[in-house]
């Protein structure tokens, strides 16, 4: 078990991972140009060289996302690009395809997707002994799950503890793919689970009006960091690849700050350098969330879904308690603003939204008051002064992030000499020969020595203590002064470049038993190397992956522990009365019917595809 504590971020472009390293993110995580599973969030290799060059200054770390599914033809530029990150420094592969552990990749850290159903203390076993350093965990495991994996080996734990939900079990989901050809294990899914549906039974009786009953609450783990480092997580993941570098910022910034403390209280250290300074409040709830949930983690419970809108509807800020025409008065304390953007709820369960236009004492004028009645909840999801200082040109304003040096400045025979060390312990001394002449003033030339020591505004180091080890305090021109502390620290930037932990990594080319026989479509072997790989870990039959080109119809499409008996208070475990006697089925405004079983001896949902033409 490592002592080094690492909250990692998203990054969705250059800004965002500046921004996140800025705010504190031990590590970030990017889109490669190309075979990432957000397909709009791919990132050049000029830009991912210069994310690499910022974060490796603070010993953090940039994992670069290569996890769709991959075919035959597409192979070997996969394994071209991983050999170019390679080069450009990058410090691990986060993969879903297990071609590519049949490929000649570079010996680089290899992060298993949680794409590839990262769920049981089996399947994780496995993956260690075949190459992967690090296992990104499925969403819906419990404590006491998480608790079995670690006793079961020693890789390296990542777990979500913020951001969007799927409702399906990750990279088991096929969803998307059925209903539209857009595939989620391909980086192009169409979420088709944010839509609204109505519930049926099998006669046509409408159960439930349209609403959106697959579409998750946002996951928010801040009081389950202590829980999650007793059971062995050691890599805190925020969720947001396609976020806004706003979003990116106050949420790394809110959980850097709450890590902090339990880190400090523990005595663990953060898995890279230097300490944060923020000029701003960070507020989860101020950027985008559609409402909170710890999901399963603390085992199965209600308020999982965001049934009435997949939007995001940002913070409570009061109820209205005044209305009139055109404006009205709520009884929270928030401070609403001009340009603010508010949302709610109408009779019909409906969101609707408006900007501010004015606030006059306690009025609010907004656009609009559509559907606005008393005693309804108002959300802000959208303040404007919040988020306008969150922007690439206010960032030196709002956080600063430096590593702590001790400085020593001492006297030898020919002249003098500046040592500094850093938090990390990695040292650098320059001596220069210089006349020594006394100061005809000590106590103002002693005071001007350590200013200009002291001032290393423009780099990544603050002075946290400055000794002076000298007989008689010298007289020293500030050009001298200022020359001496630029090399020393050029010195000492050279030293953290020396000593910066260089992990290596790579496939583990054995015969183990992969744990089964027969693998159905959702082992997502869609390239030969993958049949290959099965085969040798002793899968004798091998189904292709539903991007082959298979016909879904009739079969499961997704697999959840989200369930509807339960959220309908229905569930027959608990002894409660069926909703219906005869099967669910969703049905979309397109028609598309989704019928619903239920695996109570797993305890999960399965969702299969029936009509894909709504005939």
């Amino acid at each position: 078990m490592t002592d080094r504590i690492e909250l990692l971020a998203p990054a969705k472009d250059l800004s965002a991972g500046l921004a996140a390293i800025s705010c504190g993110a031990d590590a970030i995580y990017v889109g490669a140009p190309r075979f990432g599973a957000r397909q709009a969030a791919g990132n050049s290799l000029d830009d991912i060289a210069q994310l690499v060059s910022y974060a490796h200054r603070y010993w953090a770390k940039v994992y670069v996302t290569l996890n769709t599914l991959l075919f035959d033809a597409e192979l070997d530029e996969a394994v071209s690009l991983a050999h170019r990150l390679y080069q450009e420094g990058v410090d691990a592969l986060i993969i879903q395809d297990v071609g590519l552990l049949e490929s000649d990749l570079p010996p680089i850290p290899l992060f298993a997707s949680t794409q590839m159903h990262n769920h049981t203390a089996a399947r994780v076993a496995f993956l260690e002994k075949v190459g992967i350093q690090r296992a990104i965990l499925a969403r819906e495991l419990s404590l006491e799950q998480i608790q079995q994996i670690r006793a079961a080996t020693s890789i390296e734990l990542e777990t979500f503890i913020h951001g969007a939900l799927c409702v399906c079990y990750s990279g088991q989901c096929s969803l998307s793919y059925a209903m539209g050809g857009r595939s989620g294990n391909r980086g192009q899914c169409a979420q088709p689970c944010r839509k609204a549906y109505r519930l049926e039974d099998g006669s046509g009786k409408v159960l439930q009006e349209a609403r959106y009953l697959l579409s998750l609450r946002d996951l928010n783990l801040t009081d389950d960091l202590e829980s999650l480092l007793a059971v062995g997580v050691t890599s805190f993941k925020i969720e947001g690849r396609l976020k806004d570098q706003a979003y990116v910022m106050n949420v790394v910034a809110h959980y850097r700050k709450k890590l902090d403390g339990i880190l400090a209280a523990r005595n663990l250290k953060a898995a890279s350098s230097g300490h944060c300074q923020f000029h701003f409040v960070p507020d989860p709830h101020k950027t985008f969330n559609r409402s909170y949930t710890p999901y399963f983690l603390h085992g199965r419970g209600k308020a999982l879904t965001a049934w009435d809108t997949p939007k995001s509807v940002g913070e409570a800020v009061g109820t209205v308690v005044a209305l009139e025409k055109r404006c009205f008065t709520l009884d929270g304390t928030a401070s609403i603003a001009a340009g603010d953007g508010l949302c709610w709820l109408d009779e019909q369960s409906e969101l609707q939204g408006a900007f501010v236009n004015r606030v006059e004492g306690n009025c609010i004028y907004p656009e609009k008051l559509d559907g606005l009645s008393l005693g309804v909840q108002v959300y802000r999801n959208f303040d404007r002064m919040f988020l306008a200082r969150l922007t690439a040109d206010k960032l030196p304003e709002v956080v600063e992030r430096f590593i702590r040096v001790d400085m020593v400045f001492g006297e030898f025979e020919q002249g003098f000499w500046l040592q500094v060390m850093d938090e990390d312990g990695n040292q650098a001394r320059v001596e220069v020969e210089n006349a020594k002449i006394p100061a005809e003033k000590p106590v103002q030339a002693k005071a001007n020595i350590e200013k200009q020591l002291r001032k290393l505004g423009g780099s990544i180091f603050t002075c946290a203590s400055l000794k002076m080890e000298c007989q008689t305090i010298p007289f020293l021109p500030v050009a001298a002064l200022n020359a001496l502390r630029r090399a020393t620290i050029e010195k000492l930037h050279e030293a953290r470049e020396h000593h910066r932990p260089h992990p290596t990594g790579g496939p583990q080319i054995n015969n183990i038993y992969y744990g089964a026989d027969n693998l159905d479509f959702r082992a997502n072997a869609l390239n030969q190397r993958a049949v290959n790989f099965y085969q040798r870990h002793g899968v004798k039959r091998i189904e292709p992956a539903a991007e082959s080109g298979l016909d879904l119809h009739g079969r499961r499409v997704m697999t959840t522990k989200y369930c509807l008996q339960y959220e309908l208070e229905a569930c027959p475990r608990r002894g409660q009365k069926a909703i219906s006697p005869s099967p669910l089925v969703l049905v979309d405004d397109d028609d598309n019917r989704l019928s619903l079983r239920f695996n109570c001896a797993d305890c999960v949902m399965e969702i299969y595809l029936d009509d894909l033409e709504g005939d």
